[in-house]
């Protein structure tokens, strides 16, 4: 079966913008700490620096999972056609308790095409026997 994800460019770009969050994070909290600090109220003093704590975790968790799908060869299903030979999907091992040992060999199954031809109808790329999807538009062919 095929399985679409994400580029490994747009996940570096994703990387890089989580780090420019968790430096975000940074400025806003020490700013936010020096201008409340002396808050008549002191709940105003703790509040606006926790914004700063949860850009920091935000950014955090975003560059873990950018940098595993920019560096990783199982990566998070989105974007880019691959066959479940070549990169099985994690979400369905974690959640579907889906292993490569169980998992149904679903390439050797012959479903049928609704179109045949060696172009998309849709969008007129050249498309190989296999596919069940064109790899420029992502219809069902």
């Amino acid at each position: 079966m095929k399985s679409i994800k994400p580029g490994r460019g747009p996940s570096a770009l994703g990387a890089a913008g989580s780090i420019g969050a968790i430096i975000f994070g940074v400025f806003w909290t020490i700013m936010a700490y020096s201008i409340t600090r002396d808050a008549p109220f002191p709940m105003i003093g703790i509040i606006f620096p926790l914004f700063g704590f949860i850009f920091i975790g935000m950014g955090v968790i975003q560059f873990i999972f950018h940098y595993k799908n920019a560096t990783g060869k199982n990566r998070m299903s989105l974007l880019e056609i691959t066959d479940h030979d070549e990169e099985p999907d994690p979400l369905n091992i974690r959640f579907n308790g889906d292993s490569k040992e169980t998992r149904i060999d679903r390439s050797t199954s012959s479903s049928p095409r609704k179109y045949q031809g060696d172009y998309c109808p849709f969008c007129g790329e050249k498309v190989e026997e296999d596919f069940d999807f064109c790899p420029k538009c992502g219809k069902d062919i």
